[in-house]
């Protein structure tokens, strides 16, 4: 199922609106494949429609609370969630090179585990960005 029928699902089942403007702020975030900042978001959108930077805010801000999409600190931009929202960590891989952006998985339990042991921190949630090359690049 794909990520805009997931989030109007999600929207129904917790009693969310699914608006206009949250549907075209995730579709731009989900066609684009690429990181992009609430202004290219704006852009992207303002062509169909007159929309407001506080419009496009609070549908990113909706969209992160819920875990739908990940803000890539590093770069002040945002991508789309491919695995499912039911982590507690994000992992973004960014290539050095030809700056391609995207989430991966690891064992998020395991991590969470070691730094509370190790620590004495009960962990929330967590984000991580991972510097590299892609294998396309090498």
């Amino acid at each position: 199922m794909d990520l805009i029928k997931q989030a109007e699902i999600y929207c129904k089942s917790y009693k969310h609106r699914f608006t206009e403007p949250r549907k075209r702020v995730l579709e731009a975030i989900v066609k684009q494949k690429a990181p992009l900042t609430a202004y290219d978001i704006l852009r992207l959108l303002s062509i169909a429609k007159d929309t407001k930077p506080p419009t496009i805010y609070r549908a990113i801000d909706f969209w992160l609370k819920h875990g739908f999409i990940h803000r890539v600190e590093s770069m002040n931009c945002y991508i789309a969630c491919n695995f499912n929202h039911k982590h507690k960590g994000t992992q973004i891989i960014i290539c050095e090179k030809c700056g391609m952006t995207k989430e991966t998985c690891v064992d998020d339990k395991r991590i969470s585990a070691e730094i509370s042991e190790k620590e004495s921190f009960l962990v929330h949630s967590w984000s991580m960005e991972i510097r590299g090359i892609c294998s396309k690049c090498v």
